[in-house]
Formats: C-alpha cells, sequence, structure tokens
C-alpha cells in the first residue's frame, strides 16, 4: 500500500513544516514556502530484508580505477579532468542562450563518432524534436546513432532509456522533469530532489554518462536547492556574455578530478570553437603607441590568462566624476582612483573616468591592480605604456603594493611569449629573481609606476 503525505517545503532552503508559514524561520525568505504532496511507499510485497552494508577497514577495500572516454574537444576533456567518467552525472549550468544545449549537442557529435556502435540519447523538456534536430543539422553532426526526445515526466524518459539503452544521456532541463509520484509542479525542491536521485540511480546501475542541464537563479547559482549539486558527480559553470563571442567553462566541482580548471570557447555562427592560444585572446593584436593600455595577467584555475586593461580618463563638465567599468568592480576602480589622487599627486578624481576589460571577461581578482593604474595615469597624461611590461600586483590602502600567488608560472608563461619585464612587488620579485629569463622590477609603492609611465 502507498500513502500520500503532504508538507510544505521552503523553496529557497528546503525548510520543512507541516502548516504554511509566511516566512521561513531557516532563511528568512518571505512567501517561500509550497505545498508538496509526496507517496511513501510500504513495505516490499515479496517480504524479502534488503541486503545491509557491512563497514569495511581500508586494506579490505579494493582501488577502482576510472577510466575516462576523451570527447576530443580539448577544453572540455580540460574541465572534465581528462575526459568523462563513465557512470557518472554532470551538471551544467548557465544563463538562457548561453550556449550549453549547443555545447552538448557538440559533445553529442564527437561521441557519436567515437563510438558508432552506442547509442546516444538527448531528452529535452523544453525545445521539440524538430527544434534540436534544426540545430544539430546546423551544426553539422549526424544523426545515425544519436536519439532525440521530447519529453518532461520521468517515467515515460526512464521507459525510452530501458528501450534505447543508450551509453550516454543529456536531460535538458532539469527544472522541467518531474515525477508523477510527487504532487508538486516541475522545479520544486521535492521534484528536482526526486529526479535527481532516479538519475542517479540509473547512470550508476547501467553505466550511462549522464549531462544534466540546470537553469541559474539571477545571482548566478543553480535553480533549486544546494542539495542538487552535493548530489552530482560534477558541477560545471558555462559563463560568459550571451551577446558577446567568447564563453568560459569552469569547474565548481569534480570527483574525478581537479576543480581548479576552465575551459574557453567563442561563439560562431557554426557553433562553438576551442580558443587553442587563450593567452593572447584577450589582447588586441596592436597596442603600441597608444595610451591608456596595459597588459596584466591572471589566473583562471590552472591557467595563465593575459588580459589588456583599457582606461579613459576626460575632463568632466558637470562637476560629478562619473565612474563606468565594464569587467571590473566599479569600487575597487573607485579605490585606485583614489590611490592616485592621494600618492601619486594626480587630480584625477576630477575627470570622468571608464575601465574597460578587453574582450569581455569579469575579473574578480586583485592581481590586476597595478595594471589599472598604470592605463589611469597613461590616460591621464596620454603617454603609452610599453606593450612588452606586464603589470601584476595588489594595491592597499596606504599606497603599498602587496604580493600576488602563483606567480611563478605565469612568469614562466610570459618568458616563452617573449615579454621583456614584469612589475610586481619588491617579495614577489625577490621569489623570482634569476629563476627566469625575463626582466622582474620589483616596486614598493605605487608612486613608482609613474617611472613606467614617462
Amino acid at each position: 500500500m502507498s500513502k500520500k503525505n503532504s508538507n510544505f517545503v521552503c523553496q529557497s532552503c528546503t525548510y520543512l513544516t507541516s502548516k504554511w508559514m509566511g516566512k521561513c524561520p531557516e532563511c528568512g525568505e518571505w512567501n517561500s514556502f509550497i505545498e508538496e504532496v509526496y507517496i511513501s511507499k510500504g513495505r516490499d510485497p515479496s517480504g524479502m530484508t534488503p541486503e545491509i552494508p557491512v563497514a569495511k577497514t581500508l586494506k579490505e577495500i579494493e582501488l577502482q580505477d576510472f577510466p575516462r572516454q576523451k570527447t576530443l574537444i580539448g577544453e572540455f576533456d580540460r574541465v572534465l579532468g581528462g575526459g568523462i567518467v563513465f557512470g557518472s552525472l554532470t551538471l551544467i549550468g548557465g544563463e538562457p542562450g548561453i550556449g550549453k544545449s549547443t555545447l552538448l549537442l557538440e559533445v553529442f557529435g564527437k561521441l557519436s563518432n567515437n563510438f558508432p556502435n552506442e547509442k546516444l540519447l538527448y531528452v529535452s523538456g523544453e525545445e521539440s524534436a524538430q527544434q534540436i534536430a534544426s540545430r544539430a543539422k546546423r551544426l553539422g553532426i549526424k544523426f545515425e546513432n544519436i536519439y532525440i526526445l521530447h519529453q518532461g515526466n520521468l517515467k515515460q524518459i526512464e521507459q525510452q532509456i530501458e528501450k534505447v539503452r543508450p551509453k550516454f544521456l543529456v536531460l535538458d532541463s532539469i527544472q522541467t522533469t518531474y515525477s508523477e509520484e510527487v504532487g508538486t509542479a516541475p522545479g520544486t525542491v521535492s521534484q528536482i530532489r526526486e529526479v535527481t536521485y532516479k538519475l542517479i540511480e540509473i547512470s550508476k546501475q547501467r553505466g550511462i554518462s549522464t549531462f544534466v542541464i540546470g537553469h541559474i537563479t539571477k545571482d548566478g547559482s543553480i535553480a533549486g536547492p544546494k542539495i542538487l549539486e552535493h548530489m552530482v558527480d560534477t558541477v560545471i559553470y558555462f559563463e560568459g556574455d550571451q551577446f558577446g563571442h567568447y564563453r568560459l567553462l569552469r569547474t565548481i566541482k569534480n570527483r574525478f578530478g581537479n576543480t581548479n580548471e576552465v575551459g574557453l570557447f567563442e561563439m560562431k555562427e557554426e557553433g562553438l570553437f576551442e580558443v587553442k592560444n587563450p593567452s593572447q585572446f584577450f589582447i588586441l593584436d596592436n597596442i603600441e603607441g597608444s595610451s591608456g593600455r596595459s597588459l596584466s595577467c591572471i589566473m583562471e584555475g590552472t591557467r595563465s590568462l593575459f588580459v589588456e586593461i583599457q582606461a579613459l580618463a576626460v575632463e568632466n563638465k558637470y562637476g560629478t566624476g562619473r565612474r563606468t567599468t565594464q569587467g571590473l568592480d566599479t569600487n575597487r576602480v573607485a579605490t585606485i582612483v583614489a590611490v592616485i589622487e592621494k600618492f601619486l599627486a594626480l587630480p584625477i578624481g576630477y575627470s570622468d573616468i571608464y575601465v574597460n576589460v578587453v574582450g569581455g571577461l569579469k575579473i574578480t581578482s586583485r592581481d590586476v591592480d597595478l595594471s589599472i593604474l598604470a592605463s589611469l595615469v597613461s590616460s591621464y597624461k596620454n603617454i603609452p605604456v610599453d606593450d612588452k611590461t606586464v603589470f601584476i600586483g595588489e594595491l592597499g590602502l596606504s599606497g603599498e603594493v602587496r604580493p600576488v600567488p602563483n606567480l611563478q608560472s605565469r612568469a614562466k608563461e610570459m618568458s616563452q611569449l617573449n615579454y621583456k619585464r614584469i612589475v610586481t612587488s619588491e617579495k614577489n620579485a625577490e621569489e623570482l629573481k634569476g629563476k627566469h629569463n625575463i626582466e622582474i622590477i620589483g616596486i614598493k609603492t605605487a608612486a613608482e609606476v609613474l617611472r613606467f609611465v614617462q
């Protein structure tokens, strides 16, 4: 016998209560409780007692290797830690229109060539089979062993998996898939939890490598409870401006590999293309002789990315200086402007200031503080900065230049790309002294940057 039960669940933090409440006592959200009906199943009619697992010592446990299959999309394999692990469940999140479905269709296209005798199933609850087929045709993907299904009912999806017996599975998306055993709308906490549990069971028992697409909320996190991210094996975010031309694939969680990996793609009419040389991707070909530009180098996972910081300081005619940034924190730029006024004695605060990262990249680290300062001073004085000089360092409120981590690998790549010098903190310069074939200049205060802009 099965029995129906009803509870109210907070859709923000999964707090459970037997009665509706206006405000969640756990997370403080208002009107976030939804009644969720679920069916509790009775005893197994066969009367058999399930096998109880027995604890083992580390010595008794047999270690298992996780074989990987490369997709031949280098940036995607890099983010996964070397390739797809059979029987794993991977969650991919990103903004609408960013290219999640396109990416996974291209992955399926590569896998269909690598596994011509295996079947691949693409399940979509949002787009029709005709829409998916049209996109696949535009991407030049063949259909010999790729099956398309438009369905949101979990039970019917499971029946199709049993019938097709695929080696790889895509579910687009977790928020549109629902189980009939849970009496709530798709996308609620109970539905997401139930669907994910079932997908894990299917993937592990049948050895199916499963990719699940998840929507994200306004704050940039994957919609639904955090338990969703805890349950899956790998969590990947697909980032970038949907109106721009670059995409960044970033690993947040990976049970089978490193979480500090990123992959870079370029969006074109024909689909997504790997960026083979990401170090030069965010730098214009020729910056020689132009003021208001300087170079820096940041770390994205284990990869070094060279970025160009552009700044424009113009005379203000209305009394209040304007601050506009793209790809950088506006408050951080305002702090650097204050440091310039205080310690470099330049009245730049009265100007309208615009700062931009070339290529649309968003930078949250403070490794580019010195580069922002150099670009602002260069624009204000209308004097160009040497395009073979790279500025890496954090600025303090007292005008001091602070060291940054992981400069060793960046210096190695800079020397290979024929840059002349690195301007950084004295501490970083001492650590790198004599280790690389590149001039490393250590400075103590922000005012010392002036000698590179004259």
